[in-house]
């Protein structure tokens, strides 16, 4: 017996990946979140269990320079600006966990912006 609905796959893929990534201090976890309209990513430190940086397409700097772009635009500015973030706080090595979600369009896409603007993972 499978999953039945996309939410339930999702979270099944989701548990597989989570059983081997972890964040530590010395690398923490990059984890993205996507929704219908917007994209969130986060810094998490899963030792202490605590947020370290995050950012998302709902900040007031990714919505005033991705007025009319695109969705994926608007996630390549997500990953700058969580790496900027996390550049700031002293991390530049991360391990990045999709969530559940395929390495693809908006999640590929914050990736690439995190390693543009200089996180290693």
């Amino acid at each position: 017996m499978g999953a039945k609905t996309k939410f339930d796959q999702r979270v099944r893929r989701k548990s597989r990946i989570r059983k081997r990534v972890t964040g530590t201090q010395q690398r923490p976890r990059l984890t993205v979140f996507r929704s219908a309209r917007h994209i969130y990513a986060q810094i998490i430190d899963d030792t202490q269990g605590h947020t370290l940086v995050s950012a998302c397409s709902l900040d007031k700097t990714v919505t005033a320079a991705a007025d009319d772009h695109k969705k994926v635009d608007r996630a390549t500015l997500v990953g700058k600006l969580v790496a900027e973030r996390a550049k700031a706080k002293g991390i530049d090595k991360v391990v990045f966990d999709r969530n559940g979600f395929l390495y693809h369009g908006r999640v590929k896409a914050v990736s690439e912006g995190a390693r543009e603007a200089g996180l290693q993972f």
